[in-house]
């Protein structure tokens, strides 16, 4: 019988719209801090939709050389920027012995969409002869796992994810599943995203998805309320450094949470709809419980996906209904997403940093702007402001198109007793 390791977090960084590091990030999740704004990385005139959640006033020069800046796409450069923030709180240190060690893995659901729509307009005005050669390099969503990789000399598992709005999610339960199995002593791992562009925006806004309330951008992120219309689009990125608990306390590093559990699962449903009653997410929860060997009374926070659209917010409703039963009106619920926007696949990578300070901190964020009760959408959902609380258990869900379901758990160091990991379902 293999010997599985008890997986920790280490180290954790943020790029934001309420926070451009850790400490900004949480002082924006426990005063509710709103980052949606109108649109300046374009000119929004054209666009039903004219507000996101924007990064504001990143210093990148902190992090990336301006030269080396100007060949990365946005996300690439938030996902290198909050790896390198992540590392270094870890502590951990990368030589030419453990490097092989040491992996990167980060989602992203789109990739480089700002290089391609700009390359695109240079080959219709200018010719293919005026297309980058960097153009490629740029775009592709791996490439914010190999910068960073390059950046910190992380030569163990390496991979991306593209799973949507799971794909940050997915990336940091894969990481949390390699080391589990021995295959590394160091994840990087977290989502990256920065899809705010003319396309981007225009092509979510066809498909009737995001908000359109342009006269009060501020309210537009209103998960679970019942007078939501959409989601706003947000940018971003959010990594967590995963050490196995052996290596951690080998190096004596400080031990922010413990990640216990992974479930994941497909509705094979619908190209964007969730499955009926969250049937598909419900099986995602009920395999994270069973992964951590949790029993439900032990559950004390959901941060939900939360989008802020009409079938995302009920059918999550429903399927937490489904799993946790009469004690769903018990365990606060809430949706970071009513301030950050959806950062479609970075929006896991966030949203797990959210769940880790909540534990580390004692509090649970709220959903903001929520001000008309939807009968279908009971739950309590920590409204408009934070909430003190001693956390012991949280739990992070995402949803994708495609159908993607990922729920993660996390609990505080020592919480229990050491698991018997031979005894879990890993697969």
């Amino acid at each position: 019988m293999p010997n599985f390791h008890r997986v920790v977090i280490t180290g954790i960084g943020a790029v934001t719209p309420i926070g451009n590091n850790i400490d900004e990030y949480l002082v924006g999740l426990q005063t509710g801090t709103n980052g949606v704004s109108d649109i300046t990385l374009f000119d929004p005139e054209q666009h039903p939709c004219k507000f996101a959640a924007e990064v504001k006033n990143l210093q990148s020069e902190n992090f990336i050389e301006a030269k080396e800046s100007k060949r990365w796409d946005r996300f690439s450069q938030f996902g290198v920027i909050a790896a390198k923030q992540a590392f270094n709180d870890s502590g951990l240190e990368i030589t030419e012995a453990n490097a092989s060690r040491i992996g990167v893995i980060i989602g992203s659901g789109v990739g480089g969409l700002l290089t391609m729509e700009s390359q695109a307009q240079i080959l219709s005005h200018k010719g293919p002869k005026r297309v980058s050669p960097f153009t490629v390099p740029m775009m592709i969503p791996n490439m914010a796992t190999g910068l960073a990789a390059i950046a910190l000399g992380a030569k163990g598992p390496s991979s991306s994810v593209s799973t949507a709005c799971a794909a940050g999610s997915n990336a940091i339960g894969d990481s949390f599943r390699l080391l589990q199995l021995g295959k590394a002593d160091a994840m990087i791992c977290g989502g990256a995203e920065a899809s705010i562009t003319p396309l981007g925006v225009a092509g979510f806004a066809s498909a009737k998805a995001l908000s359109s309330r342009n006269e009060s951008p501020q309210t537009a992120s209103r998960p679970f309320d019942a007078e939501r219309d959409g989601f706003v689009i947000g940018e971003g990125s959010g990594i967590l450094v995963l050490e196995t608990l052996e290596n951690a306390q080998k190096r004596n590093a400080r031990i922010y949470a413990e990640i216990i559990g992974y479930g994941t699962t497909c509705d094979a449903h619908h190209i964007t709809a969730p499955s009926p009653g969250g049937v598909g997410g419900a099986e995602a929860i009920k395999l994270a419980i069973e992964d951590a060997s949790l029993s439900l009374e032990k559950v004390d926070y959901i941060n939900a996906h939360g989008t802020s659209t009409s079938a995302n917010d009920k059918n999550e409703t429903s399927a937490i209904k489904s799993i946790f039963r009469d004690r769903s009106y018990l365990i606060p619920v809430s949706s970071t997403k009513s301030m950050t926007g959806h950062l479609l696949g970075g929006s896991g990578g966030i949203e797990a940093v959210a769940c880790i300070l909540s534990l580390t901190h004692n509090f649970i964020p709220p959903t903001i702007n929520y001000v008309n009760r939807d009968p279908e959408c009971d739950l309590d959902y920590v409204p408009n402001n934070a909430r003190e609380a001693q956390i012991g258990v949280a739990l992070s869900n995402s949803f994708g198109f495609g159908g993607h379901n990922v729920c993660l758990a996390f609990s505080k160091m020592n919480w229990r007793q050491p698991i018997l990991y031979s005894q879990l379902n890993l697969f």
